[in-house]
């Protein structure tokens, strides 16, 4: 444990010098040039403590009216002396007495200063990563001041004021005051580089963007002005620690263009406060448009987090799961100390409970969204949607939830997204089955061969589109006990097929001209594929790609693609149509035969592009103009 070199406090003499311990010292090196990547956030320390001692002083007079100055109002008043360079921010809380101040300010971070100095060294990373648990904000003071010099004078009428006095170096001095008001007072000579906070605009700035919800009235002023020209810098009341009910509508939308710096208004807001597991207050916002940023990995957080009002870190990415980033707003928690963690909240285990507990609200919401407002959860999701695919691809524990939310483009829903329960819904057998097929795009997926069994078979197919897609169905493998089953796997069971109609069904290629035709095929096109073989799960398109046995899903393969670019695809297996008139055709041209040889390529590249496979689109180009000549017929110009 670190201690300081303190005589006994009966003995020590007023003015006497006090030494610090050379741990202490060291400490004050770190706090000093490594602590802060802001350096204005000293004066949100020195507003947090003063605020502290001014709850402290309310509870204090809830039973207790024996103290100094009973009638003083509750304030924090900030002067700044421009000519002077100095600063001085005093308040009327429960105030110090001299020991108080010897053990509060002279002894730094007495559970762990020595520990808080060793973890600094083994880590090797910059203090903000541990800062928050040893206590030690109120030492920022000496990134900006060459002098600190507290004076207090403690709520109890028996104590007598004291003054403390540290320059930041090897010592500090306990001097006796004449102090008569309860309170501290604590004067900064800024140093030549810090002159910027000695300026009364510069320092109204720094209260409104830190600590513009501290619940009592922060004053700033210059030196020069009298009392009555001190003006509130803070605006007090936090709308997020107000009952809902008695929030307008007019007042969220205020509160999000205050917070966004923008004109427009929030899709939802999400007012929400809990108890337990942790004691939060809360506003959350969807913007109406999803900004770039969010799918970079740099993103920032557009939700501050408090503690007890006070600003804690304005964009902090740990308060909401990863696939919630989108949200805006503020989180306050009552259980999150005050000295906690200021710079570098994200490795603190409370954090991890909020984020569990406003995912679960926030899910909860768009779910009565949904259900209440289909419209206006439809221009949610086509701005938002991608998101929370990603949340049910990532994160287990909230993927049953998240699929209700899921919307997907639908063979049978044209133009339209339906959600997975409806589907199954309109499921009118006894079957577990979920229909999806993985496309590049709508246009692709629509005219997809995997789609042709389904589609004369009166079967629904869910048509996946982005990205996102892919990792999602590696990850989610049912919904409400079905089963999601890709069309495009070769090995699937079908379902049964429907009553044939009176249309005229073409006659398949007989066994010696498929067995030709096949030849063909496997001959040409070699070790680009795994086999070549017929299906009868074609009707409309000649030929298809399946996966050969063994190859990784679908959707996996579509996920490795998306995340490695040299990645290999495995050889997969044409599969062929034997009654489409195309393949019935090709069975009686001659061989040799050119334009069988380019029939062969162009079907295969065909099959590619729908796949989202093909290497070089462009080549397929010469081909084409080969065929139509060859379809025309070869001419000489005349002479």
């Amino acid at each position: 444990m670190a201690t300081t070199n303190i005589k006994d406090d009966a003995t020590t003499q007023a003015g006497e010098p006090v030494r610090f311990q050379a741990e202490i010292r060291q400490l004050l090196d770190i706090l000093v040039h490594s602590l802060y990547t802001r350096r204005e956030v000293f004066l949100r320390e020195l507003i947090s403590n003063a605020s502290d001692a001014l709850n402290r002083m309310q509870f204090e007079m809830l039973t207790n009216t024996d103290v100094v100055d009973p009638e003083v109002s509750a304030a924090i008043r900030i002067t700044v002396d421009e000519s002077g360079k100095r600063l001085t921010i005093s308040d009327s809380g429960v105030g110090m007495s001299r020991t108080e101040l010897v053990e509060n300010l002279g002894t730094i971070a007495r559970s762990g200063a020595q520990r808080f100095i060793e973890n600094a060294k083994e880590t090797g990373t910059d203090a903000t990563d541990i800062i928050g648990r040893f206590g030690v904000g109120f030492y920022s003071v000496f990134m900006i001041a060459d002098e600190v010099r507290v004076t207090s004078r403690s709520f109890r009428p028996e104590d007598e004021a004291a003054c403390w006095v540290c320059a930041g170096g090897e010592t500090f001095t306990l001097e006796a005051s004449d102090r008569s008001h309860r309170g501290t007072v604590i004067e900064l000579k800024l140093r030549e580089e810090a002159a910027e906070f000695a300026d009364a605009f510069r320092i109204t700035q720094i209260v409104k963007q830190h600590s513009d919800y501290v619940p009592f009235p922060i004053y700033v002023g210059k030196l020069t002005d009298k009392a009555g020209e001190f003006k509130i810098a803070n605006q007090q009341t936090a709308l997020w620690r107000q009952p809902a009910r008695d929030v307008k509508t007019g007042e969220y939308v205020e509160f999000f263009r205050q917070l966004t710096f923008s004109g427009g208004e929030p899709l939802l807001q999400i007012h929400y406060a809990a108890d337990a597991p942790v004691q939060i207050y809360s506003i959350l916002f969807v913007p109406p448009k999803a900004s770039r940023d969010l799918f970079t990995a740099r993103y920032e957080s557009g939700i501050r987090l408090h503690a007890r009002k006070i600003l804690i870190e304005e964009n902090c990415r740990a308060l909401v799961p990863e696939y919630l980033r989108f949200l805006q707003g503020v989180v306050d928690c009552e259980d999150l100390p005050l000295n906690v963690a200021r710079e570098n909240v994200q490795s603190s285990p409370l954090l991890v409970k909020i984020s569990r507990v406003l995912g679960r609200k926030v899910v909860d919401e768009f779910k009565k969204l949904a259900l209440n407002d289909a419209d206006k959860y439809l221009g949610f999701w086509n701005e938002f949607g991608i998101f929370l695919k990603e949340g049910a691809a990532t994160d287990p524990e909230a993927a049953t939830d998240l699929m209700e939310l899921l919307r997907f483009r639908s063979t049978r829903v044209d133009g339209e997204v339906t959600a997975l329960a409806e589907y199954v819904q309109r499921v009118k057998d006894d079957r577990k089955e979920i229909y999806y097929l993985l496309a590049d795009d709508l246009r692709t997926a629509t005219r997809s061969p995997h789609l042709d069994y389904f589609k004369r078979n009166g079967y629904e197919v869910l048509l996946l589109i982005e990205p996102v897609d892919a990792f999602l169905m590696a990850n989610v493998r049912e919904f409400d006990g079905h089963k999601l089953v890709n069309v495009a796997s070769g090995e699937m069971k079908l379902p049964p097929a429907a009553a044939a109609d009176d249309a005229v069904v073409e006659e398949a290629l007989a066994g010696r001209d498929l067995a030709r035709l096949i030849v063909k095929f496997k001959s040409q096109l070699g070790l680009r594929v795994a086999d070549v073989r017929d299906t009868d799960r074609l009707s409309d398109s000649p030929v298809r790609l399946v996966d050969s046995g063994g190859a990784p899903g679908r959707e996996v393969q579509r996920a490795m693609r998306a995340m490695d670019r040299e990645y290999e695809q495995p050889k997969m297996v044409l599969e062929l149509n034997a009654r489409h008139p195309l393949l019935r055709s090709l069975v009686h041209l001659p061989e040799p035969s050119e334009i069988l040889d380019l029939c062969v390529e162009q079907l295969f590249d065909a099959a590619l592009l729908l796949e989202g496979l093909h290497p070089d689109p462009a080549g397929i180009v010469p081909r084409l103009q080969e065929l139509m000549q060859a379809a025309v017929g070869k001419t000489t110009p005349a002479e």
